[in-house]
């Protein structure tokens, strides 16, 4: 009778510490899921509200910049989706993300350089431009890019003489400072990574799986999604999209609805030179917002089906959350055996409020 107890005691107890643990692994791996997502939110939210710093002049956004590393990036605060030779593409059913921002206290506007013996300028304002600053030469302000800008360093500056490593053709001088960052976003085999373009050529298809270039910030992670939040028609009626594109397209500098940064739609239709709906690089100074979402699973597999179906985001709409396949795009059959968490956020580009109405958008 005393064994039957003891072994009746021992089952009991097996069946508690399981119970137990089951909670455990419950509770700690929605607690890592929770940490990770919020932390990495966090990180790209706050990229993303200094994005465009440095680069607030209308003329130039949507030029080509060719780095130091040698991949060629848009100057514009942030782009969805770049081109794969920019961005490679990550995880199936995930977006990309490029952020551009500056950190030079120089006007955003440029300094006129007064003369060009490249690697050596005269410039009209002193003391704007320090040794080591990301700089590179343009067309004055009112002017189109006529080919790529070339990002240049500083290696020595004293009163209105600059002097660069490499020099090229240009009019004017933009100082991005020396701490420009240029980074790209991507989920690669259920991480988000990112990739300092400063250092490196994060275009280059060979090295996706280089930890060192793309560098896991958040793991088990199953989905990125982002939209431009688009201020089209200043919320007046009169004015619908079609008619705005048709007088920015016929005659850029006519009168029509300038905007008044109040995000009208979200979609994932990139501004670019020419285009027959938001032309660059009005189309950039029409988008005072980006809306996103990232999407966390729990590490924990459950026997039972715990998620009945795939989580939702504001935009799910046109751009819905995949969890039902791998990172590779083949189906998963375990999806719904695993916890999701969805973070989401809507954040302003202050950089692009605070450049002002441009003429003819």
């Amino acid at each position: 009778m005393a064994l039957l107890i003891g072994m009746f005691g021992v089952i009991v107890m097996m069946q508690v510490f399981s119970i137990s643990e089951t909670q455990k692994r419950n509770a700690t791996g929605a607690g890592d899921a929770q940490g990770a997502g919020s932390i990495a939110l966090y990180g790209i939210q706050r990229d993303l509200r200094m994005s465009g710093y440095g680069i607030a002049v209308y003329n130039l956004l949507g030029c080509n910049l060719t780095l130091l590393s040698g991949g060629v990036v848009p100057l514009a605060p942030v782009v969805i989706n770049p081109a794969v030779a920019t961005i490679p593409a990550g995880d199936a059913n995930t977006d990309r993300l490029l952020v551009f921002y500056g950190s030079a206290n120089a006007v955003p506007e440029g300094n006129v350089i007064t003369t060009n013996t490249a690697p050596n300028y005269r410039v009209i304002s002193a003391g704007t431009v320090v040794a080591n600053d990301y700089v590179f030469t343009g067309p004055v302000p009112a002017a189109t890019c006529a080919g790529n800008l070339v990002l240049d360093r500083v290696t020595a500056a004293a009163g209105n003489n600059v002097t660069v490593a490499n020099g090229a053709a240009g009019v004017t001088l933009y100082s991005l400072g020396q701490g420009l960052r240029i980074w790209a976003y991507a989920v690669r085999n259920g991480n988000l990574t990112v990739c300092d373009y400063v250092a490196n050529n994060c275009g280059d298809p060979a090295q996706t799986n280089d930890t060192t270039r793309w560098v896991p910030i958040a793991n088990n992670v199953v989905s990125l999604r982002a939209q431009y939040g688009r201020d089209v028609n200043n919320n007046t009626p009169a004015w619908t999209q079609a008619a705005i594109d048709g007088v920015i397209n016929a005659a850029p500098n006519a009168p029509h609805p300038p905007p008044n940064y109040i995000v009208d739609t979200y979609d994932q239709t990139t501004p670019t030179a020419g285009a027959a709906v938001h032309p660059s690089p009005c189309g950039w100074a029409r988008i005072p917002a980006v809306r996103l979402a990232l999407t966390v699973r729990n590490a924990q597999y459950e026997k039972e089906v715990v998620t009945a179906a795939e989580p939702t985001w504001e935009g799910s709409a046109t751009l819905p959350i995949d969890v039902s396949k791998q990172p590779d795009g083949s189906a998963n059959p375990d999806w719904q055996n695993y916890r999701y968490k969805v973070f989401q956020t809507t954040v302003p580009l202050r950089n692009v409020a605070w450049m002002g109405v441009q003429a003819g958008c």
